[in-house]
């Protein structure tokens, strides 16, 4: 990697010279901590912190008068966890968060959450299933986001992209610990110390408000990394060569290339001719090999082909880049439908073009550990693993749209875990990050990037937050004294480690006698005890009921000794073999069940035993969800039975886990 000659600005100078946020003020320089890391293009747009080394306090603390203007009046909250970002991982975050205990305040710059799966970008989420290609696996991801896509392919057969937007907004709002601050943009930092965050300024324009945010931990969830870089934490843009981490996919020199952004359009079609004039300002494709490689036989879901801006800095050349990509997206359109070379196109029209560019790079955090090509393609686990990946790594050349070679590089890989030392900063000590600006080279990045592995992600993250946050100790001291706990915690909340099982102490499940109405050879009853929530190669890691015989069908636990319940936990099926995404593809939603799972159990009871009597202390009717959890007040008893009345389609019960607390 080269290194430019860099200003010799010292922090204090820095803090002199920059108003609310170095990244807005115009103040450039590179921060001393990251001289080492950083690439070329991230030398000018990095900086530490230009706020004040202590946060202001009271109502002023913005000082809104003389930085922003007299209208803006100042507030201030405070939180264990500060969320920026509000796509899949900072809404995955900020869940698991709050549902661990943490008061959050989650700021998100849009109308919307969701990020690129909004309905103002509207990407489908894909992941570690590889859109289905990594065939006979149960490679879906579970956890948050499994809770999320089953939520919004029950309340959406419509396939509206603003259906999602609503249920993630539900979502957010049905927790009682999180403030959401929609509309809202940090805008700077203010350091406790030079490696401690202190708070965040957080501009909401049209309410002419600017918050002073306080947190013990900060999650940055931007993508683009803002309140990071801000802060001064350790960051680069661009690829590695090959010789930094040796990863034969990296080109042979460093360079400040990424991949480029995508606009996307909907088209609808007609019973009737529908004519099209493009503005003159298009660019022109006028043949189909003008679009090499570049399919575009299907119109009703625009093409994530129509991409640009990897030459470019994604950032600071944002705008010129969404000009770009709309002059693009529409030339293409203008080629389908006037070209003369797609006459079944005559009665498609534009229905909805996208105006947000959706951003694949940019910034990416520097972490005790930086995630490489070779780990991703070994399928590394890690002893701090805490969320998985599998999507390829998947390449772009940085010319777009506008490269004569095919438009993606994919590469298979095996599933691999992400370590924990990937998602908190090397140099701020109460820095965590969750999505693509993860800590991996650009490489790996290519299979990290993708929606559902950004939310796993984000789950890990903010449960790590939320411990860290109630017990006083730094990611980095989770990371060495605490992972045995932050992984059980996570496994408790349906996430996935590759190798890990549940050991909980507290799970009185565990050592229970397990029996069932019946079983399959591959489905026995202790399956659902065994430690596994999802089919791995050659077990089932499940209950399954024999198909043949009639519902009801039941699932009995019985301890050794009676014991005092107040929360059982159900894990059921819900098909994590078959793809599950909103997308606006035609072709890709028939490969979808899009409702309720068939596999999954609908109605059922749950009911405490003790002895030959049995106390209901659940009964549930029209289940979709993979997780359920039932608390009550506490009863002595010697057992536990799940009594199933029907699926959702399938002929049998299947049931992955149960767990029982005291």
């Amino acid at each position: 990697m080269s290194h430019q000659p860099q200003p010799d600005f010292s922090r204090r100078d820095l803090l002199k010279k920059a108003g609310h946020g170095v990244l807005l003020s115009g103040t450039l320089a590179a921060g001393h901590a990251a001289r080492a890391d950083v690439s070329e293009q991230s030398q000018a747009s990095q900086a530490p912190s230009a706020a004040p080394a202590t946060p202001p306090s009271g109502s002023d603390a913005a000082s809104p008068s003389t930085a922003l203007g007299k209208l803006f009046k100042g507030h201030t909250l405070e939180a264990d966890v500060v969320i920026a970002g509000g796509g899949m991982a900072g809404v995955c975050a900020a869940l698991a968060a709050a549902r661990n205990g943490a008061s959050v305040v989650l700021i998100q710059d849009r109308a919307v959450l969701g990020g690129n799966a909004s309905s103002e970008v509207r990407m489908h989420i894909v992941g570690a299933d590889a859109s289905g290609a990594r065939k006979n696996s149960e490679a879906r991801e579970s956890g948050l986001i499994e809770e999320i896509r089953l939520a919004e392919a029950m309340a959406n057969p419509q396939r509206s992209a603003s259906m999602l937007d609503l249920v993630l907004l539900d979502r957010v709002r049905g927790e009682s610990n999180i403030t959401l601050l929609l509309n809202t943009h940090c805008i700077g930092v203010h350091m406790a110390a030079e490696n401690r965050i202190a708070a965040v300024t957080a501009l909401q324009r049209k309410d002419e408000k600017v918050f002073t945010v306080r947190g013990k931990v900060f999650i940055d969830c931007t993508g683009d990394g803002g309140l990071g870089a801000e802060a001064g934490a350790i960051f680069r843009m661009g690829r590695e060569g090959r010789d930094e981490y040796g990863e034969s996919m990296a080109p042979p020199q460093p360079d400040n290339k990424t991949l480029g952004s995508s606009l996307l359009f909907q088209t609808r079609r007609y019973d009737r001719p529908m004519r099209f004039q493009p503005p003159s300002w298009i660019r022109r494709f006028d043949k189909c090999e003008d679009l090499p490689f570049r399919g575009h036989n299907a119109w009703e879901f625009g093409f994530w082909w129509v991409e640009w801006g990897g030459e470019l800095n994604t950032i600071s050349d944002d705008e010129r880049i969404r000009d770009e990509l709309l002059a693009a997206a529409l030339g293409v359109w203008d080629h389908i439908k006037n070209s003369g070379r797609h006459p079944k196109s005559a009665n498609w029209a534009l229905e909805w073009l996208g105006f947000l560019p959706g951003k694949r790079e940019s910034r990416r955090f520097i972490g005790d550990h930086v995630l490489t090509q070779q780990e991703v393609q070994r399928g590394e686990t890690f002893a701090d693993g805490v969320a998985f990946g599998g999507w390829p790594i998947d390449l772009h050349p940085p010319k777009g749209i506008y490269s004569p070679e095919r438009p993606a590089d994919q590469t298979q890989v095996p599933l691999y875990n992400i370590p924990l030392r990937c998602l908190y900063s090397k140099n701020i000590e109460n820095l965590l990050f969750a999505g693509r600006n993860i800590s991996t080279s650009h490489v790996a990045f290519g299979s990290t990037r993708v929606m559902a592995t950004c939310a796993v992600v984000g789950q890990a993250a903010g449960t790590a937050a939320a411990m860290c946050a109630r017990g006083g100790v730094t990611p980095r001291t989770l990371a060495r004294d605490g992972i045995a706990e932050l992984q059980q915690r996570l496994l408790k909340d349906d996430a996935y480690i590759i190798g890990a099982t549940n050991s909980d102490p507290a799970d009185l499940a565990r050592s229970a006698e397990v029996r069932a109405s019946s079983e399959t050879a591959d489905g026995v009853a202790a399956n659902v005890i065994n430690g596994i929530h999802r089919g791995t190669p050659g077990k089932s890691n499940r209950w399954i009921s024999d198909s043949s015989q009639a519902m009801p069908q039941w699932l009995e636990l019985r301890f050794r000794e009676p014991q005092r319940i107040r929360e059982v936990h159900l894990v059921f099926d819900t098909g994590l073999h078959r793809v599950l995404t909103l997308t606006q593809s035609d072709a890709y939603n028939a490969r979808m069940v899009r409702g309720p799972q068939p596999e999954t159990v609908r109605d059922y009871d749950l009911l405490l035993l003790s002895g030959q009597n049995a106390t209901t202390v659940a009964e549930v009717r029209g289940n979709y969800q993979r997780k359920s959890i039932y608390r009550f007040k506490p009863k002595t008893a010697d057992g536990i039975r799940l009594l199933v009345h029907a699926t959702n389609g399938a002929p049998e019960a299947r049931v992955f886990e149960v767990r029982a607390y005291a």
